[in-house]
């Protein structure tokens, strides 16, 4: 039954993704020709006197794609990488990429990896490095240093301070730590410690969340304790916690949730944005939360950090920020720069900046439009029909740019359906499809 459908899943959406496919073509080509007039009348790439060779790794994703754009436009030159297995990335098309290299996979083959990046840093005399995706986690070699060191700037943490903020609880410890306001949280390495757990004088629920990311349980939100110990005891039971696979007991405060992008050099932010949150983020308009700006210079300040740090924070009712977890990495949130033309500048830190770089003014809320077309299943009445046309005409695709149209036909019918193509002939069913990070999200993962 799983099989069919397995089947049944992958051959619809193929199905629907070929029937929007001539739709995407004449929207694309009709850029490309606009280009094409238009060129001689258009601002051309900025001359830099001094361009760096910018590498970035992460292929795949919609932030790696953003960052390229910003350094192309910039006057910088971009190359792009990201495992084998994501060879066919509908990113390596963009007019802002200037090369686009595969290499193994770290967890993998960490010594293949480390031989094959520090090659393509040789051979494009590569001055400035973004690890992006799995790739700021997994860019230390054998013995813990930066693959790229001694080649090139490396833009991001050391092996101690990433492993600690990639931790959801030493992070929460060296947030209390340092005064700041964080959830309870307690280690968990076994569910009878759950089991065993004195609730009663709690004044908020918890919730389980595992250490490791996690694209599925991510989403579990299972408030604890339970009407019953029985039914606690079987929801926890079936969740894989370990030594080796520890999870996090978590306080659970309710409120609106926010999450953060900040760019920090020497513990002083460059750039930051905020955002509202939601459990399956794919959607970003900026908001002014002074408090949250607050809480994250003090934590990076203190930490004296340099790279990219995103926050996911809760703001209670009575006005509390509450930091609820740490990922040292770049967010999402960062296509709201996509006519920002200071980005560059701020990551490389070449010239000194008047001010904290935040989305400029006119900048739209970004979507991705197959995700919008998708939520369209979930509408029930007029008016949520209504504040889905306006979220489409008030905000702008994260992937389409009339310049750089191609990635928008390439991710969605070529990066994509490979993907599910790829599933129809493993039999294998998934949970959704991500075109943020171009993943298809199965439960295995």
């Amino acid at each position: 039954m799983q099989k069919m459908f397995a089947i049944f899943q992958n051959l619809g959406t193929l199905t629907l993704l070929a029937i929007a496919f001539p739709f995407n073509c004449i929207v694309v080509l009709s850029a490309l020709v606009w280009n094409l007039i238009s060129q001689p009348f258009q601002k051309q790439v900025v001359f830099n006197p001094d361009a760096k060779n910018i590498l970035i790794g992460g292929g795949r994703m919609t932030k790696t794609l953003q960052l390229a754009r910003s350094f192309h436009a910039a006057g910088h030159r971009v190359i792009l990488f990201d495992i084998d297995k994501n060879w066919f990335s509908g990113y390596r098309f963009s007019n802002a990429v200037a090369g686009f290299y595969t290499v193994p996979d770290p967890i993998k083959d960490l010594e293949g990896y480390t031989i094959a990046l520090r090659a393509i840093a040789k051979q494009e005399n590569i001055d400035f490095f973004v690890p992006v995706g799995i790739f700021a986690n997994d860019y230390f070699d054998s013995k813990r240093q930066p693959v790229l060191s001694g080649c090139c700037e490396t833009f991001h943490f050391d092996a101690d301070t990433m492993k600690m903020l990639d931790n959801k609880f030493t992070f929460t410890q060296k947030a209390r730590s340092l005064s700041l306001s964080v959830p309870k949280a307690y280690l968990i390495t076994d569910p009878e410690q759950v089991l065993k757990f004195d609730f009663s004088n709690e004044k908020n629920k918890y919730i389980l969340k595992s250490i490791v990311y996690d694209p599925v349980f991510r989403l579990d939100l299972t408030k604890l304790p339970m009407e019953s110990l029985e039914k606690m005891a079987i929801h926890v039971r079936n969740l894989p916690i370990s030594k080796d696979n520890p999870w996090i007991l978590q306080e659970f405060i309710t409120g609106q949730e926010y999450c953060t992008h900040s760019t920090v050099r020497n513990g002083e932010l460059t750039v930051h944005c905020c955002c509202e949150s939601s459990a399956f983020q794919v959607n970003y308009e900026n908001v002014d939360k002074p408090e949250i700006l607050q809480w994250v210079s003090h934590f990076v300040k203190e930490l004296q950090l340099t790279g990219q740090i995103s926050f996911d924070f809760i703001q209670a009712e009575d006005g509390t920020i509450y930091a609820i977890e740490c990922n040292p990495r770049t967010h999402s949130a960062i296509t709201m720069y996509y006519n920002h033309p200071g980005l560059a500048d701020a990551y490389l830190g070449q010239k000194p900046l008047a001010e904290l770089l935040q989305p400029l003014p006119d900048s739209k809320p970004t979507y991705w439009l197959y995700h919008e077309v998708w939520r369209l299943n979930e509408i029930r009445s007029l008016k949520q029909l209504q504040t889905w046309f306006k979220n489409i005409l008030r905000g702008k695709d994260a992937i389409f740019d009339v310049n750089d149209p191609l990635p928008f036909l390439m991710v969605h019918h070529w990066h994509i359906p490979l993907l599910l193509l790829d599933n129809l002939q493993k039999l294998k069913g998934w949970v959704r499809i991500d075109f943020n990070i171009g993943k298809i999200v199965q439960v295995s993962d």
